[in-house]
């Protein structure tokens, strides 16, 4: 079989490809299933194997994922040959994380069949979930070059695109992928969430629409936020326009840290009080608290049932809101949309959360070492002066909006993900990190509160890293908080390993460039 690595020979080889995209699983166990001997389940005629796994694909389109994983399970106890129920169940493990064993399943069907593009679109989807995007791509494509109809090569493409924000190709893909099975309700949701990014959003509102006519029963919270959101959608699309720059083509603010996190000063009409906005790179939107928005009579446009968070009981009450127009010194974005939310600390006196997409046709520099917030038109953008400790990394947007980098830390061989959030105060890993060998003896005895956008949580652990890599700068005896991010990880599209927050990202001058998915660094003159 042809991977990336090249041609795999040996039970050893295959071993470390594996290992090398699928490090945070093998490293903190969120991958290890059980799977049945054979002896352990129940063998079914040999004469309906193939009526059996017909059977199991229309449980799968139904909803019943588990009665159809129990009977190809069945079908493979009893005919260890059958490829496609391999693969249709490597299909289901993929999509229930346990991708250890789909990987195993497919690369076993791809290394005998070099024309199987079913098994080269599995492998190629397994890699893309745990990140490791360059080997995916190269698996996905090899599906596709075996057989352009290959509707998983297609939305795993599309999803890669828009990891890599590059909406224009993500949206082409994923209308492949619909095109060639418009049954998977999967890649009907990944169009209408990008359709979505790419502000086309009677596009999305449609792709949502269909997506809740052929999915399986969802649960009664999904469909009311699905529901909701086809409202606030259908409402967008009315409008001629979205985030329409407005003003002078550049502007530089005043920063103050609250809490390591960069506040600044914003109008929401001339003449009316200024308002203090956390910059915060870990929301795709923009959030304004409910008594900010009682108090300005900002009045909701729709509801959409409840979001899932961190933070107290892990959810909060969606509702949308629309401002005319956002003031951040010298320059103006008109028709705003944002969430209205109720803020769990009544000591900061923040007024709402500004997200990437109200800033992201700038240019955006944060820099804590002067304490300033500066937004440059691109076209009218110089640059960044020439300095020789500037280093620009390339960021991921995950599914969820996310900003995601890659982080290297003490004892870990492998980079992992970290969303990189300048809302966060303090930097966060994940409890299966936290429990791993490697970081568990870093634990320290101080417990912390912590406020997140679902409310309050108490006694959280904290640890106290020797070191935290990003790119080639490093920051020792770091704080982080362990948290679970089941939450985040469920709706990020590839595996999130920690948050990388403010007590790290305030040594450092950070210049966003969002339509590159690039950041530079430049390290503060004085570091604290």
């Amino acid at each position: 079989m042809s991977t990336p690595a090249g041609n795999v020979h040996s039970h050893s080889r295959r071993s470390r490809a594996l290992r090398l995209a699928l490090s945070m699983f093998l490293l903190f166990g969120g991958m290890v299933s059980v799977s049945l001997a054979a002896d352990d389940v129940q063998r079914i005629e040999p004469q309906e194997t193939k009526k059996q796994v017909k059977l199991a694909k229309k449980l799968y389109l139904k909803g019943n994922v588990a009665e159809a994983e129990r009977i190809l399970r069945r079908v493979i106890a009893t005919d260890p040959t059958f490829a496609d129920a391999k693969l249709d169940l490597a299909y289901i493990l993929l999509k229930k994380k346990r991708l250890i064993e789909a990987y195993n399943l497919a690369f076993e069907i791809a290394e005998k069949d070099k024309k199987n593009s079913y098994s080269f679109a599995i492998l190629g989807a397994v890699y893309l979930s745990a990140g490791n995007f360059k080997d995916a791509r190269t698996l996905l494509g090899n599906a596709i070059a075996i057989d352009k109809e290959e509707a998983l090569a297609w939305a795993g493409l599309g999803m890669l695109d828009f990891y890599e924000n590059r909406i224009d190709e993500s949206l082409l893909n994923l209308r492949e992928a619909v095109y060639y099975n418009s049954r998977e309700a999967d890649f009907v949701f990944a169009l209408a969430q990008v359709s979505a990014r790419a502000e086309k959003y009677k596009e999305a509102a449609d792709a949502y629409q269909k997506y809740l006519r052929i999915a399986p029963d969802n649960d009664q919270e999904r469909t009311d936020r699905i529901k909701g959101l086809i409202k606030f959608l259908n409402f967008l699309g009315r409008r001629p326009s979205l985030y329409d720059l407005e003003g002078e083509t550049s502007t530089k603010v005043p920063v103050r840290l609250v809490n390591n996190r960069p506040v600044i000063q914003i109008r929401l009409k001339e003449g009316q009080e200024p308002l203090n906005f956390v910059l915060d790179t870990g929301s795709g939107i923009t959030v304004i608290s409910d008594n900010t928005a009682a108090r300005l009579k900002i009045k909701p446009v729709t509801r959409g049932g409840v979001a899932r968070a961190l933070g107290g009981d892990g959810r909060f009450d969606i509702v949308y809101g629309f401002l005319k127009n956002v003031s951040i010194g010298d320059v103006s974005v008109r028709h705003v949309p944002v969430y209205i939310r109720k803020f769990h600390s009544a000591t900061e006196n923040i007024d709402g959360y500004i997200g990437l997409s109200l800033i992201s046709k700038y240019i955006t520099t944060i820099d804590y070492g002067e304490l300033t917030f500066s937004l440059t038109r691109k076209d009218q953008y110089a640059g960044i002066p020439e300095n020789k400790d500037a280093m620009t990394v390339p960021l991921r947007l995950t599914s969820s909006g996310f900003l995601s980098g890659q982080v290297k830390l003490h004892g870990i061989e492998f980079p992992l993900n970290f969303i990189v959030d300048t809302g966060a105060s303090v930097s966060v890993i994940s409890e299966d990190l936290a429990s791993s060998e490697e970081l568990s003896g870093f634990i320290q005895d101080e417990r912390l509160r912590v406020i997140g956008a679902a409310g309050i949580t108490e006694d959280v652990p904290s640890f106290l890293l020797p070191s935290v890599t990003f790119g080639r700068f490093s920051r020792n005896d770091l704080k982080a908080i362990a948290l679970d991010l089941d939450l985040i990880n469920e709706t990020s599209g590839f595996e999130q390993a920690g948050i990388l927050g403010g007590n790290f990202l305030r040594n450092y001058s950070l210049t966003f460039d969002f339509k590159q998915s690039m950041v530079t660094f430049i390290p503060n003159v004085r570091v604290e």
